[in-house]
């Protein structure tokens, strides 16, 4: 009797384990503010990895497709019954991922003899200015973190760490186009994309983690290198949430033509 705590906790940093090995391969997602709105990015080999939520609240994730769909549609159905029943007002992302998510992601997680979801979700909330808009970050086991100006998720906090430090870099970013912001966002990307690799190798090869940390970032040759080599069989995908957009819904999502002109000058750059 006096053993089951201990066996919870270890079947916990068992699925803590498991978990972790389960991002390695995943693609980071970033979000930031610019001067008209919110960008989102990632990038992928075709699953679609960015949503709309609700009028003004955009998703990213990471993770098991199906378990991804699954909390997707549980925020929809969220989202439209408090819309309804209350007021569109009412609908934000702090509410969704507190009453909502984080709950039932901590449950699953906690539940040793049922399947854990593989995900980590990134909510982006619109605001009426820069300065208003919201971000939140939810992991694998329920715990979530709220932010301004940008967030990002990784395979692991410190990687998520050093997308974010590369953002905050960027000290005009509330003023920055679309074209500057989805820049920003995709070399951000690349750091994250490019720390994960090394940290993937290094865990392979039993060697102790050789991971770029914000004191010692990847220089713009390796990280065009690893943009060149990852964009040969992979998509940019990108999401906006418009402030000046018309009607309620500020959500969209950008085709392939308009990434490309955004991202031209910097795809340039990528020697051949």
């Amino acid at each position: 009797m006096f053993e089951e705590p201990y066996r919870w906790v270890e079947a916990v940093g068992n699925r803590r384990q498991y978990l972790d090995e389960q991002f390695q391969q995943g693609s980071p997602v970033v979000a930031l503010s610019y001067a008209d709105g919110i960008l989102l990015l990632t990038v992928s080999r075709g699953t679609p990895k960015l949503y709309e939520i609700y009028d003004r609240i955009g998703l990213g994730g990471m993770g098991h497709p199906a378990d991804l769909e699954k909390l997707r549609f549980n925020l929809l159905e969220m989202a439209h019954v408090e819309g309804f029943n209350r007021s569109p007002s009412d609908v934000t992302g702090s509410r969704m991922v507190k009453y909502g998510l984080a709950p039932v992601i901590k449950q699953a997680f906690e539940e040793v003899y049922k399947a854990p979801f593989i995900v980590k979700i990134l909510l982006a909330e619109l605001g009426t200015k820069a300065e208003r808009d919201a971000f939140l970050t939810i992991n694998y086991d329920g715990t979530f973190e709220e932010s301004k100006g940008g967030a990002a998720i990784a395979s692991t906090p410190a990687i998520q760490a050093d997308v974010i430090g590369s953002l905050r870099k960027q000290a005009e970013l509330a003023a920055a186009s679309l074209s500057q912001a989805a820049d920003t966002a995709l070399r951000a990307w690349a750091i994250g994309s490019l720390a994960q690799r090394i940290e993937k190798v290094d865990d392979e090869d039993h060697k102790e983690s050789m991971r770029p940390s914000s004191a010692s970032s990847p220089d713009a040759t390796a990280i065009e290198s690893h943009l060149r080599e990852t964009l040969a069989d992979k998509t940019i995908e990108c999401a906006v949430l418009e402030r000046t957009a018309p009607g309620s819904s500020k959500y969209r999502a950008l085709k392939a033509e308009e990434i490309n002109n955004l991202l031209l000058p910097s795809l340039n750059r990528i020697p051949k």
